[in-house]
């Protein structure tokens, strides 16, 4: 798309900063602020953002989160905003006069830091926080806001999904920032507590694991922590009339399901299948990277599936009358959990890197259909070397994709980052042998656990593991116009896709929206 903002102005740096306050006016700053008088206080800055080609105001340069404390406050109705604190714990990477969170969503009433009360202004897509003095590299800081988390808002915008009983999250891409202040960014990986105060009758449930419940008169206090680092797009918290299955997985693993309470005995038998699911993505890549895995069903249409971190987020009708065939259903789950391996665990380090997120995870799913279903994934991958260069058309290369459609930022899920990504990795097999990319896989996702890694990254390993530089091999595959030849095939041909009706995901459809199963998929 073609960016109408300005682009992102440099930070402040000790080479080019304004006049450093007095203690007199900083002061006079924090008595502004404790008055609730905060948008006099600065001069309204630019915007920030760390450069990400898709997404070039996403992100703020100078500081790396260590840990967020969100506490949300939910009334019972999904249409008001919940009052929220947003706690930030970051590290000081740059010399700062300046503190920019993402946040569009929602008003703020205070900001704090280190626990005094701060400055701040609304900027573009930014909330700009004013601490009161330089900060320098290696300084930690605490930032405090109060804010408002408002569930409103066009559909398909990301951030809060209304469901029938209560609310859930999908913040993928880039709509963390519509729900909490953060560095909505992958790179900028932290650990998460949720602190979530619902009516007693409803039960919550968020990434990583409860480690307190609290009655108190009519409300109950839940609280959920994370074990390892999580992206913001992944973060999850569930809110409604909800059972919660318990049952075990391989070596022991818990694994918590959330359904609609009414829906127990209905998804029941879906729901038995994820240990071995697990059993089955372990023997590919090796142990499960967090201390939970479940899935999160929601009543509501949402159109995709999701994700999110220890808690796979699924539309209620993808279980019930959806009318795809069940080896199907089970793909798709399967498919959700291979991002916790790719994508979760070893998240993109820029937004152009997401092919390696949705190849890996459709490439699972495929060999999965493959080896339990008997699926040739050998007849799925020539379909989708057939359609490939027409996806590359639309929305360019798998690792230089177009950027997103103008306010339609999910529109960046298209084809190619699914299907013709998971073609990469077929071609990579052919050319390296079974064994080589089997090995490959497992190192990938051992040596970047609970880090980011980027195209080059995989480019480097796979190269190492195969003995031999495969830049200019996988060079074609990853951002040329065209397709390259597949080896071992040099009958597969590429040419414009043929769509079947309701064969393939709407362009503005949000991440993870499926595709039919392959028999449909050839008539597109």
């Amino acid at each position: 798309m073609s960016h109408t903002t300005p682009p992102p102005a440099p930070r402040v740096t000790s080479d080019r900063r304004p006049a450093r306050r007095s203690r007199l006016t900083r002061v006079a700053l924090a008595v502004l602020a404790s008055a609730g008088l905060m948008g006099a206080a600065l001069p309204a800055p630019e915007p920030l953002g760390i450069g990400d080609p898709l997404f070039p105001h996403l992100g703020n340069p100078g500081y790396d989160v260590l840990a967020y404390d969100i506490a949300f406050s939910y009334g019972g109705d999904n249409t008001k905003p919940l009052d929220a604190v947003t706690t930030v714990d970051a590290r000081i990477t740059d010399r700062l006069e300046r503190v920019n969170l993402d946040l569009t969503h929602g008003a703020v009433r205070s900001v704090a830091v280190d626990g005094a009360p701060a400055s701040y202004v609304r900027s573009g897509e930014d909330l700009v926080v004013d601490p009161g003095r330089a900060l320098g590299p290696g300084e930690r800081v605490r930032i405090t806001v109060s804010h408002t988390s408002d569930p409103t808002g066009p559909r398909g915008a990301g951030g809060w999904v209304r469901t029938a009983d209560g609310l859930a999250m999908a913040n993928q891409a880039d709509a963390a920032r519509r729900v909490f202040p953060s560095n909505d960014h992958p790179s900028d990986k932290a650990l998460f507590t949720f602190r979530v105060t619902a009516p007693k009758d409803l039960t919550v449930v968020a990434n990583g694991s409860r480690v307190a419940r609290v009655l108190s008169g009519a409300t109950r206090t839940w609280v959920y922590r994370s074990a390892d680092p999580m992206a913001t797009e992944l973060a999850q918290v569930s809110i409604g009339r909800s059972a919660v299955l318990e049952r075990t997985g391989p070596h022991g693993l818990p694994v918590r399901d959330v359904v609609p309470a009414a829906d127990v005995s209905l998804m029941t038998p879906w729901l038995k299948k994820t240990p071995a699911h697990l059993e089955w993505m372990e023997r590919k890549t090796g142990r499960y990277p967090f201390e939970t895995y479940g899935v999160l069903v929601a009543s509501a249409d949402t159109g995709f599936q999701l994700e999110t971190q220890t808690l796979s987020l699924f539309e209620r009708s993808l279980f019930a009358g959806s009318g795809l065939p069940d080896w199907y259903v089970e793909s798709i789950m399967v498919h959700e959990l291979a991002h916790h391996w790719f994508g979760n665990s070893v998240s993109p380090r820029r937004w152009a890197d997401l092919w390696l997120n949705e190849g890996h995870a459709t490439w699972y799913e495929m060999l999965w259909a493959e080896e339990e279903a008997g699926v040739t994934m050998t007849a799925r991958m020539r379909q989708a070397y057939a359609e490939s260069d027409g996806w590359r058309k639309a929305g360019g290369p798998p690792a230089a994709p177009r950027p997103p459609a103008a306010g339609q930022q999910i529109s960046l899920f298209r084809p190619v980052v699914y299907d013709g990504s998971a073609l990469i990795l077929y071609a990579l097999r052919q050319q390296i042998g079974t064994a080589a990319f089997e090995q490959l896989e497992r190192r990938w996702v051992a040596e970047h656990a609970h880090a980011t890694a980027s195209t080059d990254d995989f480019v480097r390993l796979a190269s190492e593991v195969a003995g031999r530089d495969l830049g200019g091999f996988l060079h074609g595959w990853l951002y040329g116009e065209k397709t390259p030849p597949m080896p071992g095939h040099p009958d597969w041909r590429s040419a414009a896709p043929v769509k079947a009706k309701g064969a393939e995901k709407p362009e503005s459809a949000p991440a993870e929206a499926r595709h039919a199963p392959p028999t449909a998929v050839a008539k597109r």
